[in-house]
């Protein structure tokens, strides 16, 4: 079954988040191949490549909580525009290093450090929004759209970026990012006011608690968050591209990430049958282990289209975890906690990379490429079948039951909300 573009249709806002982020993410992703590739070049180290997402790890962990709990009691849509306008000034500041004689390493670091700082701080404020402008049957077909935007700037975009890097320079790069940024920023300046939940907690280390202890509680989100960690820890190649790219040439350095977007967006355009699977938990873990196996046999070929098909698998089947990961998401956290949860889904589908990449680095500059590789995707499918094995419920969730117990939670809160008011 094709795409379905229903929140397109229902909600102004989420058309403004879509195309705004749309233009503003093929800008970001060249950023996104630029930066490690400069790294490459300065260093000659995939370990040193690997710490980039060490640094961006650092910020991500410690002001995720922060923005889950600010997203659930402030304005959404101010937080979105002062995080877009930092993240503006970060690129901004990218492109002036690179135009130095000779690039600071020491400021693509903090660069990349206050990127995923402000990122932590948005991701909840984006994904509350979200849920309070779609109703939450449309949320699978919001997961795939989400996709089809990055699929679509992740294809052409770090194509593009290889070239423009090693045929101009990194600072043409930075630039075409910093000129797309205004498309995300007039749309985020474009959104309607959307309230916090009613009686919102306000920000404290008891309310992110509470967050804590709420996902603990349910096997099925636990689920989505341990079998994606595994999976990106273990198996993630992004590190390895600049080294890859040596073995088959300077021009593919953006060819492999834009396999894998292609991969996705194959898995988004055709993503109509999603909405007919309810044992989302299951799906989560087939797809989680077939990226483990396309991951393996891309470190096993030898040559060059091969290695692209295997990528594009490999997105293919992380894309499909990611939809059914976000509908479990969406459809059972209720309103009031969505921001602070956010945070956490947040951690759980940055964490894996960014610490995968870096192990990857490591294990690759001692051992080999081709050996980071295939260990690692075996290591993501035993880990993942094992995950799985300890969290019966996760494989057994049923999305029906899922928006139901949502329901019921929502309904519960406004009860005691009017019991404690004395509205009777």
């Amino acid at each position: 079954m094709l795409l379905d573009l229903s929140p397109l249709r229902v909600s102004r806002d989420y058309r403004l988040l879509f195309f705004g982020q749309l233009v503003s993410f093929f800008g970001s992703m060249m950023t996104f191949i630029v930066v490690p590739w400069q790294m490459y070049q300065l260093t000659q180290s995939s370990a040193m490549v690997g710490y980039i997402y060490l640094a961006e790890f650092v910020p991500m962990v410690a002001l995720a909580f922060v923005g889950g709990a600010l997203a659930d009691f402030l304005d959404k849509r101010k937080m979105l525009r002062i995080t877009e306008i930092g993240q503006t000034s970060v690129t901004a500041i990218l492109l002036l290093n690179s135009l130095l004689p000779q690039p600071r390493i020491w400021i693509l670091f903090l660069s990349v450090a206050l990127h995923a700082g402000l990122a932590a701080l948005q991701r909840p404020a984006f994904e509350s929004f979200i849920q309070k402008v779609i109703p939450p049957e449309m949320m699978s077909s919001v997961m795939a759209l989400n996709s089809i935007r990055y699929s679509v700037g992740a294809i052409v975009s770090p194509a593009v970026a290889g070239i423009i890097a090693t045929q101009l320079s990194a600072s043409v790069a930075y630039t075409i990012d910093l000129v797309t940024f205004l498309a995300s920023l007039a749309a985020v300046f474009m959104l309607h006011h959307v309230p916090p939940p009613e009686n919102a907690e306000r920000p404290s280390l008891e309310a992110i608690r509470k967050a804590w202890r709420y996902a603990f509680s349910r096997q099925e989100l636990i689920g989505t968050y341990f079998i994606d960690i595994a999976a990106m820890f273990f198996a993630m190649p992004q590190a390895l591209y600049p080294a890859l790219a040596v073995i088959y040439g300077d021009k593919y350095v953006g060819f492999f990430p834009a396999s894998i977007a292609a991969g996705a967006l194959v898995a988004s355009l055709t993503s109509g049958w999603t909405k007919k699977i309810h044992r989302h938990g299951l799906f989560v873990t087939i797809a989680a282990v077939l990226w483990g196996v396309a991951i393996i046999f891309f470190g096993i070929v030898e040559s060059i289209v091969p290695a692209l098909f295997f990528l594009a698998a490999a997105g293919f089947f992380d894309m499909i975890s990611g939809i059914f990961r976000g509908s479990i998401w969406n459809q059972t956290i209720p309103n009031y906690l969505r921001g602070r949860l956010a945070s956490i889904e947040m951690m759980s589908y940055l964490t894996g990379p960014m610490l995968g990449s870096a192990k990857m680095g490591i294990v690759a500059e001692k051992f080999g490429v081709k050996t980071a590789l295939v260990s690692g995707g075996v290591l993501c499918v035993v880990s993942v079948i094992g995950a799985a094995f300890f969290l019966p419920k996760f494989l057994k969730y049923d999305g029906r039951e899922g928006v139901k117990e949502r329901e019921r939670e929502e309904a519960a809160r406004a009860e005691l909300l009017r019991v404690s008011e004395g509205e009777f």
